[in-house]
C-alpha cells in the first residue's frame, strides 16, 4: 500500500488540468482505481453517489494543497472513528467504495501532509511530495513548469523594459 502522501497525491492527479483529462470519468473507473490500491475489495462497486463523493474530494484536496480553506460545509461525510493515543488518527469504520475514499480523506492527517503541495503553474496544478530540506518548492518540474512560468516572467520584465524610440530622420 501507498504511504499517506503519495496516495492524496496519486489521487488528486487523477484529473490533469492541462489536458483536462480525468482518470475517473465514471464510477467503474472509480472503483478499479480503488482496488489497484487495495482500498477495496473485488467484489466492491462504485456508484454514481461514489463518484460525486470522489471528485469532490479530490478538489477540496486540491484546494489543501493549495493551503486554500474549503467553503463547502459538511463535505467529508465518511465514516471515520477519531482514534486518540500517542498521535490522534482517524480509522475509517466501513469498506467498500466509501470506505476507500474515508481511507485517502484519512491520509490527510499524516505528518506528510506538510510536504504535499499543488504546482504554481495555473494550469498545471499538479500535486508532488516537496522533498527540498526547506519546502521551498514552487513546481512539479523545473524544467517544464518552472521554465515555462521563469521564461513568461523574464518576456513580461523584457517587454516592460523597451521604449519607444524616436525616428533618426529629420522630418520637414
Amino acid at each position: 500500500m501507498l504511504a499517506p502522501a503519495e496516495l492524496v497525491r496519486d489521487f488528486v492527479n487523477t484529473y490533469a488540468l492541462d489536458a483536462d483529462a480525468d482518470e475517473l470519468a465514471s464510477p467503474a473507473e472509480l472503483a478499479v482505481w480503488l482496488r489497484e490500491r487495495g482500498l477495496i475489495g473485488p467484489r466492491d462497486r462504485a456508484t454514481d453517489d461514489d463518484l460525486t463523493a470522489a471528485l469532490t474530494l479530490r478538489e477540496v484536496l486540491r484546494m489543501g494543497l493549495r493551503r486554500e480553506t474549503p467553503e463547502m460545509p459538511g463535505l467529508l461525510a465518511f465514516p471515520l472513528l477519531v482514534r486518540v493515543g500517542a498521535t490522534p488518527d482517524l480509522i475509517p469504520v466501513e469498506d467498500g467504495v466509501r470506505g476507500g475514499l474515508a481511507r485517502i480523506a484519512a491520509a490527510v492527517t499524516d505528518q506528510s501532509w506538510h510536504r504535499l503541495k499543488v504546482c504554481a503553474e495555473s494550469m498545471c496544478q499538479w500535486a508532488f511530495i516537496d522533498s527540498s530540506k526547506n519546502r521551498s518548492r514552487s513546481w512539479c518540474s523545473m524544467r517544464v513548469c518552472g521554465n515555462r512560468t521563469k521564461t513568461r516572467a523574464y518576456r513580461a520584465r523584457k517587454q516592460g523594459s523597451r521604449h519607444l524610440q524616436g525616428s533618426n530622420t529629420d522630418t520637414v
